[in-house]
């Protein structure tokens, strides 16, 4: 499905994907409509449509772009944090400012809603998640070659309890309006993978 960006006014098109991932991130991709994007914007419905013809073009944007910055995002934990703990304890904090902007993440809202998503849809979440799990997968067994790490069996395994544990504190701690039961599963979920010497240096 193609995207048409108005090449006279691009940052219309970045406009409508902001407000619409805000919608997905609060209310889901299916608790809004293109007319509640226009009534924010002071934009008709049509000029949403000459933007994206539909909203599943506007969904597979919203996908592709999250997916791109939060490749960024990891790029920059991998350039700042010295090893695999610190890595993993950046990868959790970028949930974290997530659920303290009082959203969830795109992608995990949108799994919530995988059913109900045209195929192309579906296709980009999954690869969302394939990447974090390369990643954390990365991360974890150079983490445990280094002597920093410990757990049991394959590091993609690892990524996925990971990321499961992480959507989930999200999903749990949104209710409640408190970041502290996000931490604590956190806390808890890298202390069992830090060896306690690694432990002692990153306190």
């Amino acid at each position: 499905m193609a995207v048409r960006v108005s090449q006279s006014d691009p940052g219309t098109a970045a406009r409508i994907l902001d407000i619409a991932e805000r919608l997905v991130q609060v209310r889901g991709f299916n608790g809004f409509s293109y007319a509640d994007v226009a009534a924010e914007l002071g934009i008709s419905k049509a000029a949403l449509h000459y933007h994206f013809a539909g909203k599943a073009d506007l969904g597979e944007a919203l996908i592709s772009r999250y997916t791109s910055n939060f490749a960024e995002a990891l790029a920059s934990v991998d350039a700042t944090a010295a090893d695999a703990p610190a890595r993993l304890a950046g990868y959790a904090d970028l949930y974290l400012q997530v659920l303290r902007n009082e959203k969830m993440c795109l992608c995990g809202m949108l799994a919530a809603e995988y059913q109900t998503l045209p195929q192309p849809m579906r296709e980009a979440v999954m690869r969302f998640f394939d990447q974090n799990e390369g990643w954390l997968e990365g991360v974890l067994e150079q983490g445990r070659t280094d002597g920093v790490l410990q757990f049991a069996g394959p590091g993609r395994t690892t990524a996925r309890l990971i990321i499961g544990s992480l959507e989930g504190a999200m999903l749990i701690a949104r209710p409640y309006g408190d970041d502290a039961r996000f931490q604590a599963t956190v806390d808890s979920l890298l202390g069992g993978l830090i060896r306690p010497a690694a432990a002692a240096t990153v306190a």
